[in-house]
């Protein structure tokens, strides 16, 4: 087995869409475990990859996108997250970290063939780029503690699928780097 890198999916965010109100909840429930998982993986000297929508701004870059998601009106939730210097930036367009991103590149360069996936939204985001991360012949692993929702229901559904479907590892965060 190569390197692990762990993924932050979208959490560099201002919270200014339509699914908000039911999100926030959850991304405060997995705050403290997202946390938790940073400061082990760069303890540990995990690579920390942020991939994060531009929210259709494409003149946008990565540091934009953190300054206003830190000048909105969740910053609380973005700023324990904030990216270090040793972290990486990959600015996405859609659902799936890999789509039209360089990603695999990136990977691929750094010998990694296994990805942690934390961060929201577990039954869009998250799914589907466990999925296409499966089929790029990488081993996941998903810390259902550290992925925030916007149905219950669904999410429950899309980790059963990850790990049935996909092979993922669907596990608790503690169990990671500890």
């Amino acid at each position: 087995m190569g390197k692990t890198a762990l993924i932050v999916i979208d959490m560099i965010n201002t919270y200014d869409h339509e699914d908000a109100e039911s999100l926030i909840p959850t991304v405060e429930s997995v705050l403290p475990q997202l946390i938790g998982l940073l400061e082990r993986a760069r303890e540990h000297g995990v690579p920390v990859i942020y991939v994060n929508d531009n929210f259709g701004e494409w003149r946008s870059h990565h540091g934009e996108i953190l300054d206003n998601a830190l000048s909105g009106h969740h910053s609380h939730l973005v700023e324990p997250l904030r990216p270090d210097e040793s972290s990486l930036f990959v600015v996405k367009a859609r659902h799936s970290i890999f789509y039209e991103t360089p990603l695999s590149y990136l990977l691929h360069q750094q010998g990694i063939d296994q990805v942690v996936l934390c961060g929201q939204v577990t039954e869009q985001c998250v799914l589907y780029s466990a999925l296409d991360a499966h089929i790029r012949h990488l081993q996941v692993v998903v810390p259902r503690d550290a992925v925030a929702h916007i149905h219950a229901d669904l999410a429950d559904g899309a980790l059963r699928m990850m790990q049935r479907n996909m092979g993922a590892q669907v596990c608790d965060s503690e169990e990671l780097w500890a």
